[in-house]
């Protein structure tokens, strides 16, 4: 699409158009009454005149009414759904430079005002659910070593060991997740430092590999060569990655996972990411409550996009912001405690980056992770 043009130029072009046809029409009726009726020329000529401002007018009011008032007044509406909080309400361009930048401009606004709503809303849960978590954590935590006292006395005692040993089982449950609520709960204050993210990645990998926990998959790597550095904790960073490629194992049983890291501009959701093998680039309106933002963070910020992609039966949208709240899991009772992406996406948030999910090329799940570049480093 060539450049538009400026309001004025609009206007100008329009209006002399106007004013060089109004011109040589009344010129050439005059021309013609003086050479066939020259004792009526000036009534005809008054009366040209009076038609040709007439003509004038209304075609200017259509200009006024087409350039300015009615883009004007699309833009009002706009602004009075964002304000009535509607933030998924966007602004169409417009025939004129001025206002399609204007529009532009609007719809960035909007979309910093639902970062900023987004994130208050997170960080707010965030603080709440540690809070309630710790408190749990620490109420639990006595009676839980009460009980495991209590068991060991009557494995002494040569109670029935299939009972005892059942009772340790589940009581290790409870452990583990009294253990997540803290790992929740606590904040992490060790210092952040520049770091490779393709490295952590890959030990990542390693880790799981060398135990052998991703023979059920096939799984890939598609880590760029020039991943630039950001700020975090490679330890933290390691954990978010072995707990979102078991969660990937373990939806694509014999399927495939890809685990990928690439240089990436940040995009508040106008367009979906796009990987190596894909052939076009396609282009979606922003949803708002498809992906989450800082308001950190401008379109265009460079930095990393990570992710973890799978074959599986991948996550219907409208459950895509709850598989980051506590406690919520697709998992069978017994084989998970619904706090792994809890932990992973409040670590992600506390490093200074985003995490989504989106729909897999392979058809499952991805789960998605931006962080910005470590500048000045």
């Amino acid at each position: 699409m060539g450049k538009k043009l400026s309001l004025r130029t609009e206007l100008l072009v329009n209006l002399a158009f106007l004013a060089a046809v109004a011109l040589i029409l009344g010129v050439t009726t005059v021309s013609l009454i003086e050479a066939l009726a020259p004792d009526r020329a000036l009534p005809f000529t008054l009366t040209v005149m009076a038609l040709d401002v007439t003509v004038f007018i209304l075609f200017g009011r259509y200009l006024i009414s087409r350039l300015v008032l009615r883009p004007l007044d699309r833009l009002v509406a706009v602004t009075e759904a964002v304000a009535g909080g509607d933030f998924a309400a966007r602004a169409a361009g417009a025939e004129t430079q001025e206002f399609d930048v204007l529009a532009e401009r609007l719809n960035r606004m909007t979309d910093y005002l639902l970062d900023v709503q987004g994130q208050l809303i997170r960080s707010e849960k965030f603080a709440t659910v540690g809070r309630l978590a710790a408190g749990i954590a620490h109420e639990v935590g006595n009676p839980l070593g009460a009980v495991g006292t209590y068991l060991e006395v009557l494995r002494r005692r040569n109670v029935d060991p299939e009972l005892v040993g059942g009772a340790v089982r589940e009581l290790d449950r409870i452990d583990r997740i009294v253990r997540g609520l803290l790992d929740y709960a606590r904040p992490h204050e060790e210092g952040s430092a520049p770091i490779d993210p393709s490295a952590v990645l890959r030990s990542a990998y390693a880790l799981l590999d060398a135990q052998g926990t991703l023979r059920s998959c096939q799984i890939s790597l598609e880590i760029s060569d020039e991943v630039p550095q950001i700020r975090g904790r490679a330890h933290q960073l390691e954990q978010v990655f072995v707990n979102l490629l078991l969660n990937a194992a373990d939806a694509a049983p014999g399927g495939n996972v890809v685990l990928g890291a690439r240089p990436w501009e940040y995009d508040p959701g106008r367009a979906l990411p796009r990987r190596a093998g894909d052939a076009t680039r396609e282009v979606f309106p922003r949803l708002a409550n498809r992906r989450p933002g800082r308001i950190e963070f401008s379109s265009g910020e460079p930095g990393v996009l990570l992710y973890v992609a799978d074959s599986g039966p991948g996550i219907a949208p409208e459950d895509r912001a709850k598989v980051f709240e506590p406690f919520y899991t697709t998992k069978a009772p017994t084989r998970g405690t619904g706090l792994g992406l809890a932990i992973v996406a409040r670590t992600v948030d506390e490093m200074g980056g985003v995490i989504w999910v989106d729909t897999a090329r392979e058809g499952g799940a991805a789960f998605k992770i931006f962080f910005p570049c470590a500048h000045g480093e």
